[in-house]
């Protein structure tokens, strides 16, 4: 396929036509042109900006989908694991292990894609990932034991990173400054879905056939999902713009990453307000149902609203607050909103107001899911404006610490037993409180120096 030759001009992506037999026209002043030329010259500006337009609309859903590729895989899943004990005649601890190592596989696999994408390019290592995860999902269906389930996972784990870490990256490469962050928040508008409907959409597969066929309609995905890669995703790194060397020179980009302190300001705080949201994740079906006595009915509910007000605020930053108000201030107003939410559930679940019911604590966790809108994209775009120089291993640092920070928090919710929601309000706070210290103490977002400064540029 020829290259779609997308590039980046004040964060916009512009179609760049293909020069004929006789060579592109260029003019170095104004051109007035008369009579039918003026009209021919009004026609190609609006064909222009048209192709432009359905260009974004294109890469916006190319991108979402690859975005929304890993929580389908998850959370599709999930349905399915009642029947994949019985069928695979194992233990639901060893079952267990197939969510762990796609997620273990999803959080490693970006430190691989990341640097590969910012040697070659991103379309190959992207195009391989899709593929490997597709034979992957296929394997999966096919598995007779769970051993071979658990590394069939592990390996569409690794795979599927090349979607989550590629899709960031390709963001850099085409936009800059509000315009990213804006672009950050359409995918969250997209992604968000996906764990909305994915444990439905699984819910009905298995009404009409088993487990396995809850993969088929992954590798089903997978295929439709890589062939519109091929077909309408072109290049967005340029050869001039790529990095030479192999592992060492990928360890030395991404030591030179981390020794920013601003960048790494920002990924810490990021993977640790992700880590609160882990931490409802995997606390909210226990404290929902267990605690405070909800049906299952009513969780899913209150699950959908969550993220529905996750997806809003989102939407919110990116076509309200962005251009009107800073991204450090949009960012600070998140994480204050996620900080006060936290230390609200904490001091409801601790019984400092006495015995609460359901409704003030599902009031808690919606407001401080729904602030993850601001505190999420905006936190992708300022790491990622300060590293247009590796933008795949910035991109791979991101995604690796925000997965490795929730899985090292999600096992903290459950630590004082099942009849208390304490832990997970301790955690999440605590994960909030981290993430405004290291906002402020490494992003010093009154410092306009180090907000102008770009790493390695």
């Amino acid at each position: 396929m020829p290259e779609s030759g997308h590039k980046t001009t004040q964060g916009h992506i512009t179609d760049t036509a293909p020069e004929t037999s006789t060579g592109p026209v260029t003019t170095t002043g104004p051109v007035t042109a008369t009579g039918p030329e003026t009209a021919t010259a009004g026609t190609a500006k609006a064909a222009d900006a048209t192709a432009a337009r359905r260009t974004g609309l294109l890469v916006t859903l190319v991108l979402g989908g690859l975005t929304a590729l890993p929580p389908l895989s998850m959370d599709m899943y999930l349905p399915a694991l009642p029947e994949v004990t019985g069928a695979l005649h194992a233990p639901a601890a060893t079952i267990q292990l197939t969510l762990t190592a796609c997620l273990a596989g999803m959080a490693l696999g970006q430190l691989v894609v990341g640097p590969m994408s910012d040697k070659w390019g991103r379309r190959r290592p992207l195009l391989i990932g899709m593929i490997v995860y597709v034979v992957a999902t296929a394997f999966c269906a096919l598995a007779p034991t769970a051993g071979l389930l658990i590394g069939f996972r592990l390996l569409q784990g690794l795979a599927g990173a090349a979607g989550i870490v590629i899709a960031r990256a390709v963001v850099r490469d085409l936009y800059d400054g509000v315009e990213m962050a804006r672009f950050f928040s359409t995918l969250m508008l997209i992604s968000g879905v996906a764990p909305i409907i994915a444990p439905l959409i699984g819910g009905q597969i298995m009404r009409l056939t088993d487990w396995r066929g809850v993969f088929h309609v992954l590798t089903l995905i997978g295929v439709l999902l890589t062939v519109v890669v091929w077909r309408f995703l072109g290049e967005t790194l340029p050869p001039e713009r790529r990095h030479e060397g192999g592992v060492g020179e990928a360890l030395r980009t991404m030591r030179g990453l981390l020794a920013d302190r601003v960048f790494t300001g920002y990924m810490l705080t990021g993977g640790l307000a992700f880590a609160a949201l882990f931490a409802y994740i995997s606390a909210s079906p226990f404290v929902v149902q267990e605690i405070y006595g909800a049906s299952p009915q009513t969780f899913s509910l209150l699950f959908g609203i969550n993220s529905i007000g996750l997806v809003a605020v989102g939407q919110i930053n990116g076509k309200l607050l962005i251009g009107r108000v800073s991204l450090d201030k949009a960012l600070g107003w998140g994480l204050g909103i996620i900080l006060l939410a936290a230390l609200a559930l904490l001091l409801m679940t601790s019984g400092v107001f006495g015995e609460v019911g359901l409704v003030p604590v599902a009031a808690g966790l919606f407001v401080l899911m729904s602030a993850m809108g601001l505190a999420m994209p905006n936190t992708n775009a300022q790491a990622l404006m300060r590293t247009p120089h590796a933008a795949g291993s910035a991109s791979a640092l991101l995604g690796t610490t925000s997965f490795l920070v929730g899985a090292i928090a999600s096992p903290l919710v459950g630590i004082a037993g099942e009849h208390t929601a304490v832990p997970m309000a301790v955690v999440q706070l605590t994960c909030a409180v981290l993430a405004v210290t290291c906002f402020l103490g490494l992003c010093r977002p009154w410092r306009t120096t180090d907000k102008a400064a770009v790493a390695g540029a």
